[in-house]
């Protein structure tokens, strides 16, 4: 294999291409200059054996351990890995996990709005979280389609935990106003409102 470029990361590392433009591995400078690297050399299986684990090798054992614990979508984990990576090793380590299928950015899209959803957030903070995980258009709207018929469910369930006692005290427009910072809209709040209305009312509560 022959070495077409090589270019200094932002972290003072040596990234390594092949003769193809495809990154390899990135190594520290002292580990380039000791094994002579250099662009047009030629590397063969023994003297890659024989080099120190590279900064992809231990970006991939990382990624490997952070999947090991929980779900990450593509984005997430690259910048996850950028904090202690180089970024053409990050990159490659992520690409790596998507070629072993262990990185599904639509199905973890799915699974982390249900979890949002489980908790009775809004459509429209599920929809910002999302987008602060790096997840593309797509798979976001994929996800969002799944999960909303629960959101009129969910602003019920917020209702009635956390604002019950404010309805009782006939602090609707406050409750309302709660309702749109945490996201709901105007027409679930106001229906989950006039539900949880209409059941105090029929338990006896004076309004």
């Amino acid at each position: 294999m022959r070495l077409s470029k090589v270019t200094e990361t932002k972290k003072g590392r040596m990234a390594l291409f092949d003769d193809t433009g495809e990154f390899l591995f990135s190594v520290d400078a002292e580990t380039y200059c000791k094994y002579g690297l250099c662009e047009g050399c030629e590397l063969d299986a023994a003297a890659l054996a024989g080099l120190p684990a590279s900064e992809t090798r231990r970006a991939k054992d990382k990624a490997l351990g952070y999947l090991s614990l929980r779900g990450y979508g593509s984005q997430e984990l690259y910048e996850k890995l950028c904090l202690k990576f180089d970024g053409p090793s990050s990159a490659a380590a992520v690409a790596e996990m998507q070629r072993l299928g262990l990185l599904d950015d639509t199905a973890f899209a799915k699974a982390r709005a249900r979890h949002l959803a489980g908790q009775n957030r809004s459509a429209r903070e599920i929809e910002r979280r999302l987008n602060l995980l790096g997840l593309c258009a797509e798979d976001i709207s994929a996800a969002m389609e799944e999960i909303a018929p629960q959101s009129e469910a969910a602003c019920r369930a917020v209702v009635e935990k956390h604002y019950r006692a404010k309805l009782a005290a006939g602090q609707r427009e406050k409750v309302l106003a709660a309702l749109a910072r945490r996201g709901f809209s105007y027409g679930e709040a106001k229906a989950a409102v006039s539900e949880v209305l209409a059941q105090l009312e029929a338990e006896g509560c004076e309004l």
